[in-house]
């Protein structure tokens, strides 16, 4: 029994002593084997380890409309448009040209005006849609592209009542912007407006259509704004409205604003009337419209009961003018005028857009009430007189 107890109390000193050696030089031997993990209860890390992060370009997993953006931007430009410094009203006095010089010093200088807006490539061959009032009687614009690029633009021709303009420029491998239709937008549909407002860069914001066929707001003869809440500030002017797959539907145009800033309310023209006026100004070098030269108000109820009509929609004519296709044709003062060919017509702006858009040298038909008479008269559509500029002390 002694024997055996001496045994095992060997045996354990040196098992003990094992350990202690083991302990010190190889503690990972002792430490037990790590079980199996679970997998994890969230399925979008079970995803997010299954799939690596998503490559530049891959809007399966993205948010926001960062693929609309990197579909359109690049065919939006800056511009940068120079007009002719005015003329001092004594440069051309000799006693200043000795002191000042030409053009002047200090606070007498002359110098240059620059605007500044933006523009949309719309062709490979070089052409861009930009407003009016954008190049507006400038001597020298520049064009400046996402990736660096800079050139001079040829004007191609203006559209001032509805503040387009055509541009040309000379480089290779251009992006274009992909038109879309604005027909098909609807009130609430996401846009994006892209531009360079305030000259700080090119800049997109977001917003909805927030009305469509905005019209009679001053901006421009012939208007049909979209409508829409995305910012748009000085700069902006020219720009693309696009939709949420970088289709281009508008043209940026105007804003109201009390402080020159955004009050998310903004207006492009939508690019089927922008197109159509385009393709006049490459094709013809001018928008040739329908004109018959009359002057019109609202036909209100209170004129319909006071001269006895037997209607209360149509436009009344208010003044003819001499010699005009109108006057030619029969139509007097105080006629209402309810139809141009099949297209009825209930105020000023209808009556304007109707003729507009009939060939300037064709034949139509106008159908009128005069007093309890009703008529139709045949006259042959004039064209459009443009309009005159202002002088630059007037704008």
């Amino acid at each position: 029994m002694r024997k055996l107890w001496l045994i095992f109390a060997q045996t354990t000193t040196v098992v003990l002593a094992v350990l202690f050696v083991l302990n010190t030089l190889k503690p990972e031997w002792l430490r037990p084997a790590p079980a199996a993990t679970m997998a994890p209860s969230n399925p979008l890390a079970g995803a997010a380890a299954a799939y690596p992060p998503a490559e530049a370009g891959s809007a399966a997993l993205r948010a926001g409309y960062s693929l609309a953006s990197r579909r359109a931007a690049p065919a939006v430009v800056s511009i940068t448009a120079s007009k002719a410094p005015p003329r001092h009203p004594e440069a051309q006095d000799p006693w200043f040209k000795f002191h000042f010089g030409p053009r002047g010093r200090g606070k007498d200088a002359v110098r240059p005006q620059t605007g500044l807006g933006s523009g949309v490539i719309v062709s490979a061959d070089g052409y861009l849609l930009t407003n009016n009032h954008v190049v507006e009687g400038a001597s020298d614009i520049e064009v400046m592209l996402t990736d660096g690029r800079q050139a001079r633009a040829t004007l191609v021709g203006t559209d001032p009542e509805s503040d387009l303009a055509v541009l040309k420029i000379e480089l290779e491998r251009l992006p274009v912007i992909h038109l879309g239709v604005a027909d098909s937008l609807q009130v609430g549909d996401v846009v994006l407006a892209i531009g360079n407002p305030f000259n700080v860069g090119q800049t997109v914001t977001s917003g909805i259509v927030s009305a469509l066929g905005r019209s009679q707001l001053g901006i421009n003869t012939f208007e049909n704004f979209i409508q829409t809440d995305a910012a748009i500030n000085p700069g902006n002017s020219g720009g693309a409205l696009v939709d949420v797959d970088g289709n281009l539907v508008g043209i940026n145009t105007a804003i109201y604003s009390r402080n020159g800033g955004s009050l998310g309310i903004g207006f492009a023209i939508p690019i089927s009337s922008a197109r159509l006026v385009m393709d006049a100004l490459l094709r013809d070098g001018q928008v040739a419209r329908g004109w018959i030269g009359v002057q019109t108000r609202e036909l209100t109820p209170e004129f319909a009961e006071a001269f006895n009509l037997p209607l209360t929609a149509g436009v009344l004519i208010s003044g003819v003018l001499a010699n005009a296709p109108a006057a030619k044709a029969g139509v007097k003062p105080g006629d209402v005028l309810t139809k141009v060919g099949n297209t009825a017509v209930q105020s000023p702006a209808q009556l304007l857009a109707a003729v507009a858009s009939l060939k300037p040298q064709q034949a139509a038909t106008l159908a009128l009430q005069r007093g309890s008479q009703q008529l139709t008269l045949e006259v042959m559509i004039g064209q459009r007189p443009k309009p005159t500029p202002l002088p630059d002390a007037e704008r």
